[in-house]
């Protein structure tokens, strides 16, 4: 900073010294200026990203701050608290045959304390019942052939040990399907569930067992893995979504294809079109693929149909954060014509009637030209770079609405189209669980094995078939079909 005595100086100087002093101060500001903008960009810029959380962007609900209360979208349905009228309830019901009926028989009399264990009873209608486990014990079968001779030529015959029953001791399909259910369905790490095992039945299981009988289960399920992929390409809507996970302290991806009864996993170590064209599904598939708008599903030419809850909470954070009116109405609209695609399919309607469409197209198309008039949301022109122009949140997600308008408002159209993209967000959502439990897979056949033997419980949960007899009946070497 000049002080006093410099600035007289340079006044003395003359007036080409003050002109020069001047611009040299005008050219310090502007860049200060520059320097300002620049700062109020980013600082807003981080703002926002603080505010985002799961209920305004797709970010999890495991990011979310544990102080911050929860907003829900969902609004009140008019019922009151607890069970519905006609709800079928899970009370504990007393059993016509239990196994075993132990008798209470007074020992002496209350009265006079005269002995009463020779005085024959009769037993009181009053009953109660306790429902528990028995003792669990490890049943150990020896299998042993017999041998006989032929009466007839005197040959020596000996009887087959069963195919799988291979020499030494092992162990049976129950036991090893006990292990493939806690690990694969209830997600237990495996030292624990090695804990677990010799804890109930008193057997000690080494984690190498663990990994043959996962390997051998996600082998049988090699060719039901290829049933469950063609049924989901034949499918008239199929549910796709990815998701990073670890293998090896490296960062990869899985990739769920899905449908309200079938469900697969693909690992890979790309996220874009290279892992989706090995994975094989999308490629084949001619029904509507549902999706939250990942440009490399755009290379595929089936039907496409946008997440509307990714919308949403879009939405509400550019009309919370970024005070866009159009957002909040665009927001409410969706909601409303959700309302009315589920008042017509009770009704038993298929499709919204034409006009009711029209009208809401012509509503969508009011809020998209709001949007885009705001002077923040013009497109923005280019200064000499190279590569797209960056625009805000806002431009970007009103370029999407109004480019796949038919993939938005789809469900409208055909009730058998979701609204949103939520079946793969929960298929996907139980192996992030286990990475939360178990951190990472340690070798990539090992997260291919849960990925296949995952995807084939959980089918053969959305077909309310039991869980337990599927996997036996996989290692059995007959899973179902």
């Amino acid at each position: 900073m000049l002080s006093r005595e410099e600035i007289i100086k340079i006044y003395h100087q003359g007036p080409e010294a003050v002109v020069a002093l001047v611009m040299g101060l005008f050219d310090i500001i502007e860049r200060q200026q520059i320097q300002i903008d620049q700062l109020t960009v980013r600082v807003k810029e981080l703002e926002d990203r603080l505010a985002q959380n799961s209920q305004n962007s797709s970010r999890p609900p495991s990011s979310d701050a544990p102080v911050r209360r929860t907003k829900s979208m969902r609004r009140p349905g008019g019922k009151k608290a607890g069970g519905q009228q006609g709800h079928e309830g899970k009370t504990l019901k007393a059993h016509p045959n239990p196994n075993q009926i132990q008798l209470h028989s007074p020992q002496s009399c209350g009265e006079c304390g005269q002995n009463l264990e020779d005085v024959n009873g009769t037993e009181n209608e009053e009953r109660r019942q306790v429902f528990d486990l028995p003792p669990l014990n490890l049943e150990v079968i020896e299998h042993r052939t017999v041998r006989k001779i032929c009466p007839c030529c005197g040959n020596l015959n000996s009887g087959a040990f069963p195919p799988n029953i291979t020499p030494g001791v092992q162990y049976g399909h129950n036991l090893k399907a006990l292990a493939v259910y806690l690990i694969n369905y209830q997600l237990i790490p495996w030292q624990r569930t090695c804990e677990l095992i010799s804890d109930l039945i008193g057997q000690t299981i080494a984690e190498g067992t663990l990994a043959s009988v996962l390997a051998d289960c996600s082998m049988n399920l090699e060719q039901t893995e290829q049933e469950i992929k063609q049924a989901i390409t034949e499918a008239k809507v199929g549910n796709f979504d990815e998701s990073g996970f670890y293998v090896a302290g490296r960062r990869q991806w899985v990739h769920v294809a899905s449908t309200e009864l079938l469900t697969h996993y693909g690992p890979h170590p790309k996220r874009g079109a290279e892992a989706i064209d090995e994975i094989g599904i999308l490629p084949a598939f001619s029904g509507r693929a549902m999706h939250d708008h990942f440009r490399p599903y755009f290379n595929y030419p089936c039907d496409h149909g946008l997440c509307n809850a990714h919308h949403l909470r879009e939405l509400t954070f550019i009309y919370e954060q970024k005070h866009q009116a159009w957002a909040g109405d665009m927001k409410q609209l969706l909601i409303d014509i959700k309302k009315a695609v589920d008042r017509a399919e009770a009704a038993g309607a298929r499709a919204l009637p034409l006009p009711e469409q029209r009208k809401f197209r012509r509503a969508y198309n009011r809020h998209l030209a709001r949007g885009f008039q705001l002077p923040e949301n013009q497109q923005q022109t280019r200064k000499g770079k190279r590569g797209p122009i960056k625009q805000n949140k806002a431009k970007n997600l009103l370029d999407r609405l109004s480019q796949n308008k038919q993939e938005t408002l789809a469900f409208m159209a055909d009730f058998d189209i979701p609204f949103d993209n939520n079946q793969a967000e929960r298929d996907i959502r139980m192996l992030k669980v286990q990475q939360k439990i178990s951190g990472c897979f340690r070798t990539e056949q090992g997260a291919k094995n849960f990925c296949r033997i995952r995807g084939y419980i959980s089918t053969v949960k959305k077909q309310g078939l039991d869980v337990l007899s599927a996997i036996k009946s996989v290692l059995a070497g007959q899973p179902l079909s």
